[in-house]
Parts: structure tokens; C-alpha cells; sequence
């Protein structure tokens, strides 16, 4: 019973997740390195083990985290009621109903890890248009004094009072984390300082040995093509990113180096060359991984594998995520791909520090 407890969220239920989580819950192997709870609604599972095909799995509503049996073949929900008429539901739109779904499973599963209920939370995807559309309608002006997130980052930022956070993308050993994220490019640009690289590369440095990597070797991406090349292509290097590496070896992280050129730190990453890399803005993390972890047959026209994780970083509490989307596309059809939701389990797991 020293397995952890894994707070597994559904998602935008107009989405794949419901049915992914089936899939991944569906093999017994899940249950033995964690003990996995889906925060979410009963209807929307009963319904989605019938777009799956695997009416024999069977979903047991629970009240509580403690009512839940963690037995193979028996999936636990634990139950809030979210979804009017399951039947009229539709699938694959946005809407506000879903949206409010989605947050409300998101701010339960913060609660039950702030509580110390679950060991590790897990996300599935949200769509933000549905969810922000949701806490319009539902709370007007007055949601708790925020009317709109980004993302998952934000709202698990936002209830658990962080203000150090980063994103981090992880495929295998290809470990990325960010400056910044859900801006414009403009404003990404902006948003490369001393103070927030230096804060970023401290979050990488503690969460590689977090996860057990006694000296990490910690790449920082610069912003510009060539990293400026001595400030014909622009100064941020010289001015922000080199002061803030030096500044975090003068702290005692010896392992980290850089600026890096980004057109080709991410190979070397691949090869062995670095545990983690520091990119300056979203796509510049996002791009590479995805590269590398989504991967579609041309023949068969259909995605091989949708594979990554998010972690969110610098939180009291673990959250990792599916790196894909809500997947309306494979919605309703029972074909959608569990593999990174498997691998985000897997890495919640691991950052408990009690891996099977």
C-alpha cells in the first residue's frame, strides 16, 4: 500500500480524455506502481468505455478518495456531478458546460494534493476557449478574482499561491523548460530577463535532482538565431542570459552552460549531451519535443505514437499532464492515444520519489 495515489483528472469530457483514461486504466499494469483515482463524472465514463469497447471495465463512483479499491479491472471516480444529461452531451464542440467540467475536476484534484488525499495529480487536456467561456458565464466579473487562465499551469499556480513556476516538457531523457509560455512573441521576447532566466535555471537544477540526477548539466537556448552573434542579431544574450548563468554558477550550479544556439542544443540534448534545456519562449520548447514525440504514419494515415509530458514545476504539490490537446478530432470514436497520458502517470510517479 506504499504505492502512491494519483489524482487523475478527465478533462474537457467533449474530448478524448475520458476515453484515453479508459484505455490506460483498462491495463492492470497502471496498478502496480500507483494506486490511480479519475476526478471526474460517472456518466461521462460509463459512456466512454462504450466508445472504447470495454464495457467489461467497470467504474465505481466514490464520494471520497478513501472509498476507492484500486483493483485492476475496476476503475475509480471519484464522482462530482458535472454533466446534466449525458445523452444530449455533445461531443467534439466547444462548450460551457465542458469547459466548467474540465476547471471544476482541475480545482478538486488541487484540493485533494493540497490536503494531502493524493500523492501526485495528473491532467488531461482542457480546451482554454471552453473553460474560460465556462468561468465567464458561470462567475461573471467575480471567480474567485481571476475571469480568465491561460492553462492548466496557471490554474494550478493560482490555488496552490506559487509565484516561481515553469512549465517543463519531458520525452524520455529530452527534458525542456520555459522562460515563458502562453504569450504573444512579441511580449515572449520581453520577457527574457536576468531575474526570470536565473529563477528558471534554479527550477530546472532542483527538479533534475528531484528526480534523481546528482549533477545536472543544465543547457540555456539563447532567444536570437546564432545567439546573436555579439549583438549583430540582438543583446538579450549579453545582456540578460549570460549575467543570469552567471549568476547561477556563482550559486554553486557548476553543471549549467550557454547561451547555447537553438537551432542545435536540442540535438545535442538528444544525445546525451545535457539532462535539461533552458528555451526562452514556447515554441522554442514545444517544437523539438513534439518533433520527436508525436509521430504519424504516413501508410496507415493515423499518429503511431502522441507521446510527452508537462510537468508544471516550482508547485507544493505534483502535476503532470498529457502534452496533446483535448483531441476532438478522435472523439466518441474509442481510437484515441493513451501513451502520454501513460507516460504522465508514469512520471507523476516518479517525481513522488516512489517508484515501483
Amino acid at each position: 500500500m506504499n504505492k502512491p495515489i494519483v489524482g487523475i483528472t478527465m478533462g474537457d469530457p467533449a474530448g478524448s480524455g475520458p476515453e484515453i483514461t479508459i484505455k490506460a486504466l483498462a491495463d492492470p499494469e497502471q496498478y502496480t506502481y500507483c494506486r490511480p483515482i479519475v476526478v471526474g463524472d460517472v456518466k461521462v465514463f460509463e459512456q466512454a468505455r462504450k466508445f472504447v469497447g470495454r464495457e467489461d471495465i467497470v467504474i465505481h463512483r466514490c464520494d471520497k478518495v478513501s472509498d476507492a479499491l484500486f483493483t485492476p479491472g475496476t476503475i475509480d471516480v471519484l464522482h462530482l456531478d458535472l454533466i446534466e444529461d449525458i445523452n444530449k452531451f455533445e461531443m467534439a464542440k466547444v462548450s460551457v458546460e465542458g469547459g466548467n467540467a474540465a476547471f471544476q475536476c482541475v480545482k478538486k484534484v488541487i484540493e485533494l494534493a493540497m490536503a494531502g488525499e493524493v500523492d501526485a495529480t495528473c491532467t488531461n487536456a482542457l480546451n482554454k476557449e471552453a473553460m474560460n467561456k465556462a468561468l465567464e458565464y458561470y462567475h461573471g466579473e467575480k471567480s474567485d478574482g481571476y475571469t480568465h487562465f491561460d492553462g492548466h499551469t496557471e490554474i494550478y499556480a493560482t490555488y496552490t499561491h506559487t509565484k516561481k513556476y515553469t512549465m517543463m516538457l519531458a520525452h524520455h531523457d529530452l527534458r525542456v523548460v520555459h522562460v515563458s509560455t502562453h504569450v504573444s512573441l512579441r511580449e515572449a521576447c520581453d520577457r527574457v530577463k536576468k531575474e526570470r532566466v536565473l529563477e528558471v535555471i534554479e527550477i530546472a537544477n532542483k527538479a533534475c535532482k528531484d528526480m534523481g540526477i546528482e549533477n545536472p548539466r543544465i543547457a540555456v537556448a539563447g532567444l536570437n538565431p546564432h545567439c546573436g552573434e555579439n549583438g549583430l542579431f540582438g543583446r538579450e544574450e549579453i545582456e540578460e542570459i549570460t549575467p543570469a548563468i552567471e549568476a547561477a554558477k556563482a550559486e554553486g550550479i557548476t553543471g549549467v552552460v550557454g547561451p547555447c544556439p537553438p537551432d542545435s542544443v536540442f540535438s545535442q540534448a538528444i544525445g546525451g549531451w545535457y539532462d535539461i534545456v533552458v528555451c526562452m519562449y514556447h515554441d522554442q520548447g514545444h517544437i523539438p519535443l513534439k518533433t520527436v514525440g508525436f509521430v504519424y504514419d504516413r501508410e496507415k494515415q493515423e499518429w503511431k505514437a502522441v507521446e510527452g509530458v508537462n510537468v508544471t514545476l516550482g508547485l507544493p504539490i505534483i502535476r503532470a499532464s498529457v502534452d496533446h490537446g483535448t483531441d476532438f478530432y478522435h472523439a466518441g470514436k474509442g481510437n484515441g492515444n493513451e501513451l502520454s497520458l501513460v507516460n504522465a502517470i508514469k512520471y507523476a510517479v516518479k517525481m513522488t520519489g516512489r517508484e515501483a
